[in-house]
C-alpha cells in the first residue's frame, strides 16, 4: 500500500519521540500546513469525502438565516455586531444565510462578516462563493482575533473536527490511547503511560469496566468557554450544530471518512476526514461555567421543523415540476429524518441569561427568497 507523505512524517516523529496521542495524531492529520486534510484536499460535496447539511439543501442555510435575524431582533438589534461562522467549508451556509438576511437591510448594515478558517485553499473557495454578496468577509485564524462587540455566530460541523483525547480503562487506571508502530512499522493504537489520577475520579469512571473508553475535547471545551464568556459580557448568540450526544458516555467515536465511505482512522493519514462525536453536555457545562445561558441541545430535525422548514419546502416546490418537488422532499428527509441527520445531529445555542430564542416558526418570513442560481 502506498504511504502518504504525512504518514512518512508521522512515523519518523514516532520513531524519534515515541507514540503520539490521538489528540496530536488527529490535529496533525487535519491541520498539517503542507499535507493536512483541510489544507490539501477538497472535502465537501458529492465529489469530496462527505456532505454537510448546507450542501444537502439551500433550505438549511435559509432557516438558519431566518433564525439569526429573528434572534438579532430579540437581542435589541445591536449595531454594529460581528456575524461569524466557524469552519465555513465552501461558504455555502453563509451564502444561503445572507440571501435571506438581505431582506432585513438593517441586519446586513449592522453586520461585520467574519469567517474563522485556517486553510488558505478553503479561504479562496469561500471568497469565490461569497463574491457579489452583500457583505465582504474578513478571515480569522482563531476566535481570539474576532473584534470586540456583540457576536452572532454559527458553528455547523465545527466542534466534531477538533482533536480529542481518549482514555481507556486498563485494570485500575485510565491510560491514554496512543498511536505507535508495530513490529512491521505500521501505525497501530495502543496505551501510553499517561493516566488519569485515580483519586477523585467521578463515580461513573471508577465503576467502568475494563476496556471502556472515554473521550474529552480540551480544545472544544476551551473554545466554547471563551465564546460563552464573551457573549455573557458583550451580548450575542452562538448556534452550534453537530453530530453528537448528551454525555457522560463511554465509547470510541474517533472515525475517518474518505469518498463517503468509513475507513480505518489510522489509514492513509492526511487523506481522510477525522472526526469524533461531540459531547454537548461538556460544551454546555463549559458555557454555563463561563456565565452564559444554554439552550438545548435539541435534535436537528425538531429544530428545523419548528422554524418552518416544511413550509419553506412547500413554497420552494410550489411552481416546480414533479421531479424537482421529489428532490426537495428528499432534501427535507435527509435534514430532519430520524434515520438521517434529524436525530444524530443536535443543536445548542448560547446567550446571555434571560434571552428568549425562537422556538417556533420565526416571524422573519422565508416565502419570497429565491432558489440558488
Amino acid at each position: 500500500m502506498t504511504v502518504t507523505p504525512l504518514e512518512h512524517r508521522i512515523k519518523a516523529r514516532i520513531r524519534l519521540d515515541g507514540p503520539m496521542s490521538v489528540f496530536d495524531f488527529m490535529g496533525t492529520c487535519l491541520g498539517d500546513p503542507e499535507h493536512g486534510y483541510y489544507m490539501a484536499r477538497e472535502p465537501f460535496g458529492a465529489g469530496g469525502d462527505f456532505v454537510t447539511a448546507p450542501e444537502v439543501s439551500q433550505m438549511f442555510g435559509e432557516v438558519i438565516g431566518a433564525f439569526l435575524v429573528e434572534t438579532w431582533e430579540r437581542l435589541g438589534r445591536p449595531a454594529p455586531f460581528q456575524l461569524v461562522e466557524f469552519g465555513p467549508g465552501r461558504g455555502t451556509l453563509m451564502a444561503d444565510l445572507l440571501r435571506v438576511a438581505r431582506r432585513a437591510p438593517a441586519f446586513v448594515a449592522a453586520a461585520r462578516l467574519g469567517l474563522v478558517e485556517t486553510s488558505p485553499r478553503l479561504r479562496a473557495r469561500q471568497a469565490a462563493t461569497l463574491a457579489g454578496g452583500p457583505l465582504s468577509p474578513t478571515w480569522y485564524a482563531a476566535a481570539e482575533e474576532i473584534p470586540a462587540g456583540p457576536l452572532i455566530a454559527v458553528a455547523n460541523e465545527f466542534f466534531d473536527a477538533l482533536p480529542i483525547r481518549q482514555f481507556e480503562r486498563a485494570g485500575d487506571a485510565w491510560r491514554e490511547r496512543m498511536v505507535g508502530l508495530d513490529g512491521e512499522g505500521r501505525l497501530v493504537m495502543g496505551l501510553g503511560a499517561t493516566a488519569l489520577p485515580g483519586a477523585g475520579l467521578p463515580e461513573r469512571l471508577a465503576a467502568a469496566e475494563d476496556g471502556a473508553i472515554v473521550e474529552v475535547s480540551p480544545v472544544g471545551v476551551a473554545i466554547m468557554a471563551g465564546l460563552a464568556r464573551r457573549i455573557a459580557a458583550e451580548g450575542g448568540v452562538l448556534l452550534a450544530i453537530d453530530y453528537g450526544y448528551s454525555g457522560p458516555a463511554f465509547g470510541d467515536t474517533f472515525q475517518a471518512v474518505r469518498s463517503h465511505t468509513p475507513v480505518e482512522a489510522l489509514e492513509r493519514p492526511g487523506e481522510a476526514d477525522l472526526t469524533a462525536h461531540v459531547d454537548f453536555t461538556a460544551l454546555g457545562a463549559a458555557a454555563r461555567g463561563a456565565g452564559a445561558a444554554v439552550h438545548g441541545p435539541v435534535e436537528q430535525g425538531d429544530f428545523l421543523l419548528s422554524l418552518g422548514l416544511a413550509e419553506r419546502a412547500g413554497r420552494l416546490g410550489a411552481d416546480k415540476d414533479e421531479a424537482t418537488r421529489a428532490d426537495i422532499v428528499g432534501q427535507v428527509e435527509r435534514l430532519v429524518g430520524p434515520d438521517e441527520m434529524g436525530s444524530l445531529f443536535k443543536v445548542m445555542a448560547v446567550t446571555r441569561p434571560g434571552v428568549a430564542l425562537p422556538g417556533l416558526a420565526p416571524t422573519f418570513p422565508l416565502s419570497d427568497t429565491r432558489s440558488r442560481p
